[in-house]
């Protein structure tokens, strides 16, 4: 299985937007982080806008933002949209396709495999992508890796050369 650059940028635009809560953002910006075409974000922006995933805002300081609390978008649901076709297989395209006929059984253990990654997928919700420590934990600026940061002890003091031969040799 291999997901569309369409859903992988959908997923993408959203994390972004998870991660700066409070501010709006742009296609460019989000184009930028990530290294990716911004005219293809344009049309992926605009479809989670239909969804009511984020919003739109027109004007000088316009932008996007999420719609939705991150616990509210589940990612099974965000997939399923944004994937043209969850089929498997070419045999799936319907009678006919398979030129082994009612005897193959290779369709129903495909689709049966489908319906368990969306039904893994529909278990996770984007603040679960998004989540301290995550996958996504120090990708952009946040002020929780600089508060993990400070948590941690200071360095022992470095000891001068002949302080740290007597220790070693006591």
């Amino acid at each position: 299985m291999h997901l569309t650059s369409y859903t992988d940028y959908s997923l993408r635009v959203l994390m972004f937007l998870a991660l700066h809560p409070g501010r709006t953002a742009t296609v460019a910006e989000i184009a930028a982080a990530y290294g990716i075409s911004a005219a293809h974000l344009n049309k992926v922006v605009q479809s989670l806008a239909l969804a009511g995933e984020i919003e739109t805002l027109r004007g000088r300081n316009g932008g996007i933002r999420l719609a939705k609390p991150p616990e509210a978008i589940n990612l099974a649901a965000v997939v399923r949209r944004s994937e043209p076709d969850m089929d498997l297989a070419p045999c799936f395209a319907g009678s006919g396709a398979c030129v082994l006929g009612t005897c193959c059984l290779l369709q129903g253990a495909l689709r049966r495999a489908g319906q368990a990654f969306l039904a893994e997928l529909a278990r996770y919700t984007l603040a679960d992508l998004i989540g301290p420590g995550g996958p996504t934990a120090g990708l952009f600026p946040r002020g929780a890796a600089n508060r993990r940061a400070s948590a941690r002890p200071p360095p022992a003091p470095r000891r001068s050369g002949s302080a740290a031969r007597s220790q070693a040799k006591a």
